[in-house]
């Protein structure tokens, strides 16, 4: 595929916020201060494509060993459901080492210095139900009675909530408080999308591949004591155990395929976020020759049991047929690649949809459903995991 398109990548002497450079226009893609933020537009191609487009740009690096040009986007929750990827006309980089480089194509005069800071304002903000709550009490009940029959291992049941201001919701100040509260999640802005994932879906670096999937979720209370006692309830939870195990086994059923060697923890561990408490399980691997590019993984893997259910077919039927809405983004994934195939993807969970005029926000909130889950008990898991953007947008 040649694309006649050109680009430069240079050392950045300036540590730019990735925030400050996405702004509210931009694109975003960052965790623990690595990552990456776009401006401007050089093309959007087709999600099973862009490893390729990528890969046919003349690219000048020298810097030495960089991603250089990439695609960033978001795949909607159902299988194989389309998606495109947009390739910023600028990419500012940091690696986890500490490096930084601005990656421009073609003669893009975009400014990524021009950020300002977000202007301080008082909003009146509603909240309401995307389904009413006694509808997806039953879908949870409908979900705990086809486990209980032997129809499915385990199904995710979400609900959305919309967030409405009388003001435009200003996307760089959201972005900044991510930063500042869940500085160690996957946080992205990319076309509308917003929020700060937890879980990692898939990355992958040269020939190594990453995965850590999360299930099985309790609250935070800002008491360390009590978060160690709920966090010690929570490993100790057969329904959480049962809900975890489901997920991690069809992650490594998945990946081993494609691997020479793959590992994955044999106990999960605690994963501790600003608001809520998660099982977690990494899986890492080293993958085959001739090696599958992050999208064939992304598109392999998604939607894993922690966001669909288990067998996936039957979950996403049942899913499709109680839930009352359609989830487009939210379940999905959304990441990055680059020409050589590597990226991240994180699992598109703790997130927000802006509307046309920014004035609103679709917020969805789920949790695994297996033989012991009480329906209560599931929508006061959704209103702990509400929080993580609700805190972020409403400032009243």
């Amino acid at each position: 595929m040649a694309t006649g398109v050109r680009a430069l990548t240079v050392p950045l002497d300036t540590d730019l916020d990735l925030n400050d450079v996405a702004r509210a226009d931009g694109y975003l893609f960052v965790r623990d201060g690595a990552g990456f933020a776009g401006r401007g537009v050089a093309a959007r191609v087709p999600m099973d494509e862009a490893v390729a487009y990528l890969a046919a740009i003349d690219h000048d690096d020298r810097v030495g060993g960089t991603n250089g040009p990439i695609a960033l986007g978001a795949v909607p929750f159902l299988p194989g459901a389309a998606a495109d990827l947009v390739v910023p006309q600028v990419v500012v980089g940091k690696g986890a080492d500490g490096r930084r480089w601005i990656t421009t194509i073609g003669d893009a005069d975009v400014d990524v210095f021009g950020a300002t800071e977000p202007t301080p304002s008082a909003a009146e903000y509603s909240i309401t139900a995307g389904v009413e709550v006694d509808h997806y009490l039953g879908a949870v009940a409908a979900a705990r009675d086809a486990v209980r029959a032997g129809e499915m291992d385990k199904a995710v049941i979400a609900r959305p909530i919309t967030v409405t201001s009388d003001h435009p919701i200003d996307v760089h100040a959201v972005l900044r408080r991510l930063k500042a509260t869940f500085g160690s999640s996957h946080r992205f802005s990319i076309d509308g999308l917003i929020g700060a994932s937890p879980e990692l879906l898939v990355a992958v670096n040269g020939n190594e591949v990453t995965s850590f999937p999360l299930a099985g979720t309790t609250r935070t209370t800002g008491d360390p004591d009590l978060d160690d006692q709920l966090a010690a309830a929570l490993q100790a939870s057969e329904k959480n155990q049962i809900e975890h195990r489901v997920a991690i086994e069809m992650v490594r059923d998945t990946l081993l395929p494609f691997c020479s060697y793959l590992d994955w923890s044999p106990e999960p561990s605690i994963v501790k976020v600003a608001n809520v408490q998660h099982l977690g399980s990494q899986a890492l691997g080293m993958l085959s020759r001739p090696t599958p590019t992050v999208i064939d993984l992304v598109r392999a893997l998604q939607p894993t049991p922690a966001v669909g259910g288990y067998p996936r077919e039957r979950a996403i039927d049942l899913i499709t047929a109680v839930e009352g809405f359609e989830r487009g983004r939210y379940g999905g994934a959304v990441g990055w690649c680059d020409g050589a195939g590597n990226g991240c993807w994180a699992v598109t969970l703790r997130c927000a949809e802006l509307s046309d005029d920014g004035r609103s926000a679709r917020l969805v909130a789920g949790g695994g459903i297996v033989a012991d889950s009480e329906p209560l008990a599931e929508l006061a898991e959704t209103q702990a995991k509400f929080q993580a953007m609700l805190s972020a947008i409403v400032r009243p």
